[in-house]
């Protein structure tokens, strides 16, 4: 199996951004900044020019997990907006040149905020600036025209959050290392209080401050929203409900690390929730709805990655323990919808 550091050929790099139009100043330094479970991604330059390149894993591939098509048709189609998203290169849609799907685009300055240690370089001003940046630059997505920027067809964002309910029970019988019987409960509980009416936009699908780059001078500026592989049309709140729920302190445990998103520094779900709303002018209807469904989302993914690594295909240190913030994610959700 080729190594992840090697699964990006420079001679064919070259060749895909020569038929876009770019030709490199000299030769190309290829490196990898992020691997593992998700989207291969590396930094690429010419010695004058840098650019960020991502292709898929080189096995165990599940294609809807890892659609650079999706990445490359939301990232292209929100070039003409106000929402921060890096400007694109190039495109290899069916592997014929990278010997795999490959997207290319230019490479965004910033900070990428993660961890506490990270967060720990703000003042509790500059944290305020930032999160207020976040929200700005979510409402701005989810007023984005989509049919005006060619996304009619992105996705069918009619009966969206009852098409979630269902594929996050599936999922679950997929994945499930025991019974938890409170799964169950809480989609049945979630499949009757399903909102008969919903706005429709372009979701983010896994908003959150690591899946943005940061202005390195100014914390309330985004400079780019990145990794847009779980990005459709749907129901906009659901993106606001699992932004505020990924701020519980057990989705550390999903990570393995102590998250920057997690920390008391930034505030309240209930007060992220009311910037949203304050930001839009919008209702979040029912409320407890939406954040009881990010919770069963949250809860199938922590037992996706125990299963996984029970299966021999670990993706981190700690990824056997993932599935002990399932039962506080689902408890949660039935709380909030029981």
């Amino acid at each position: 199996m080729t190594s992840i550091e090697n699964a990006l050929d420079a001679a064919r790099l070259e060749e895909l951004l020569r038929r876009n139009g770019v030709e490199p100043a000299g030769e190309l330094d290829i490196n990898l900044i992020s691997g593992g479970k998700s989207n291969l991604t590396y930094t690429v330059t010419d010695g004058v020019n840098r650019w960020v390149a991502r292709r898929p894993p080189t096995g165990g591939l599940t294609p809807s997990a890892h659609d650079m098509g999706r990445e490359w048709a939301v990232t292209s189609a929100l070039q003409s907006t106000s929402v921060p998203v890096a400007t694109t290169v190039a495109f290899d849609e069916d592997g014929s040149i990278i010997g795999a799907p490959c997207t290319v685009v230019e490479f965004v300055d910033g900070r990428v905020v993660r961890t506490e240690e990270d967060l720990a370089a703000y003042s509790d001003a500059e944290v305020a600036a930032n999160i207020d940046g976040l929200v700005r630059t979510l409402a701005d997505l989810h007023a984005v025209d989509y049919k005006a920027v060619g996304l009619g067809e992105f996705g069918r964002p009619a009966g969206f959050a009852a098409r979630q309910v269902k594929l996050w029970a599936r999922q679950w019988g997929h994945v499930k290392t025991r019974d938890l019987p409170d799964v169950e409960r809480l989609v049945e509980k979630l499949s009757e209080r399903v909102p008969q009416e919903a706005r429709e936009s372009v979701v983010h699908g896994d908003f959150r401050i690591d899946n943005t780059i940061v202005d390195a001078n100014d914390p309330g500026r985004i400079a780019a929203v990145v990794d847009w592989e779980m990005s459709t049309l749907g129901d906009p709140i659901t993106d606001v409900a699992l932004m505020c729920v990924y701020r519980t302190g057990a989705f550390d445990r999903v990570l393995g690390f102590s998250a920057a998103w997690t920390s008391d520094r930034y505030p309240s779900v209930d007060e992220i929730a009311q910037k949203y709303a304050t930001a839009t002018g919008s209702d979040l209807g029912d409320w407890d709805f939406y954040l009881g469904l990010a919770n069963l989302k949250l809860g199938v993914i922590a037992e996706g990655i125990t299963y996984r690594a029970l299966s021999g295909a670990s993706s981190g240190d700690g990824a056997e323990n993932a599935a002990e913030a399932t039962a506080v994610f689902i408890a949660e959700g039935l709380r909030l919808v029981g």
